[in-house]
């Protein structure tokens, strides 16, 4: 009896269920910030700005004087503290961008705006907008608003914010353990020989790299053999860890001990094959805390499935509220064939807003250059057999960030 595999959109259901957001936080330095996940929402506790600035060097005028020829009363610059005494009839004062601006005028104008300009006097003109090139306190921001929100994941733009507010330690969620194993007798690490029987174990490192590239942190815990025994204790020194990450051993074969090894420690099975081309044999669950996820041995579905899978569950069990991929749109350029009552998962290459077909599709699940030659995936319907020459494509782009809302679209 063949066995049935659960559609891709009730896997990524069931995946996203399986994790809840870590609860544990530790404080650290603003410079070490960038990529993690905020605790709590950061409130403004300075005005943004702290005081009205002028935005342009200029003259710093009262609307009303358009027009006028004026007395330069005194040079303000960026850094000058007190209050300056309040100006005259027909007054202006000389004022450099980020200086604090006197509260009796209203208006600032461009140097290169003015007629006339001496070291004494200046000649307005006779068009001019109240407020122009003047920066309020607190229009940006106002003390007490919500400058950022808990659980979203800081940048560059964040950092910025950050440090206006004078903050030197942020609170953060704790980066969550992950392990990383890699199974098979075959298998040998980089630094070892192998011979033309053997191969080298990329799958561990690729999907390490992935993932630290996305600004989580894995362990590499080396690889299990082909024998239930060893991967049934190896596996029970697993559960210290948030989640656990395994290539090979899943599917059908005599040799694939990783799940019963697993389901001998307490895993509980979410699910087990997934209807989709490549990366079928998935399997995802829970072992007492820890969240398991089994991938394919083949080096291209197992680092699909990372990054179509794991990136959002990591996401997820990291507290960010951003944990679904983001879709875009491009024109596909060459007509291609898939399987048909699968869902699959296409490479392929996005320039200029095209989409172009990763080797016609046309490549094996060992091929590690087809990775490589990509830069997005493509993910049909399963009654799909082709796709022509300009369909719109939804894509989901390596290098896009994961969102707050679910936005699959499937070709």
């Amino acid at each position: 009896m063949s066995k049935i595999f659960i559609s891709l959109e009730e896997a990524i259901k069931k995946s996203l269920e399986l994790v809840e957001a870590s609860t544990l936080i530790e404080s650290i330095p603003l410079e070490k910030a960038l990529g993690r996940v905020l605790s709590k929402d950061i409130i403004c506790i300075k005005n943004l700005p702290a005081f009205n600035n002028s935005a342009m060097d200029g003259f710093a005028i009262k609307a009303s004087d358009a027009g006028k020829t004026l007395t330069i009363k005194k040079k303000i610059f960026a850094g000058d503290k007190g209050e300056v005494s309040p100006l005259e009839k027909d007054e202006c004062y000389k004022i450099m961008t980020g200086a604090k601006v006197p509260a009796d005028v209203d208006t600032i104008i461009p140097f290169e705006l003015c007629t006339n300009v001496s070291e004494t006097s200046v000649t307005i003109p006779n068009e001019v907008k109240k407020g122009n090139h003047l920066r309020l306190k607190g229009e940006e921001q106002k003390e007490g608003n919500t400058l950022i929100s808990k659980a979203e994941t800081i940048n560059f733009s964040h950092i910025t914010l950050l440090a206006s507010q004078g903050i030197t330690m942020v609170e953060v969620v704790k980066k969550i353990s992950i392990a990383v194993i890699s199974t098979g007798n075959e298998l040998k690490e980089p630094w070892e020989s192998s011979d033309e029987e053997e191969i080298y174990n990329c799958n561990s490192y690729g999907i390490i790299s992935l993932l630290n590239q996305k600004g989580f942190e894995a362990s590499y815990c080396g690889v299990i053999s082909d024998n239930l025994e060893e991967s049934s204790k190896c596996i029970s020194n697993l559960k210290k860890y948030d989640v656990v990450i395994t290539t090979g051993g899943i599917s059908m074969g005599d040799a694939d001990f990783v799940s019963q090894a697993f389901k001998e420690n307490g895993l509980e099975v979410a699910f087990h094959g997934v209807n989709i081309k490549p990366g079928k044999p998935i399997m995802m669950g829970k072992m007492d805390n820890t969240v398991v996820i089994s991938l394919p041995g083949n080096p291209l579905p197992a680092l699909i499935n990372t990054y179509l899978f794991i990136l959002p569950v990591l996401s997820k069990k990291q507290g960010s509220k951003a944990f679904y991929h983001d879709t875009t749109f491009s024109m596909n350029t060459q007509r291609f064939e898939v399987k048909q009552g699968k869902v699959n998962i296409v490479l392929g290459k996005v320039e200029n807003g095209n989409f172009k077909v990763t080797r016609d599709n046309k490549y094996g699940a060992a091929m590690i250059t087809a990775l490589y030659e990509s830069n997005a995936l493509l993910v049909t319907k399963e009654e799909r057999a082709s796709l022509e020459v300009g369909e719109e494509a939804h894509l989901i782009k390596f290098d896009s960030d994961l969102i707050e809302k679910e936005s699959y679209i499937f070709n």
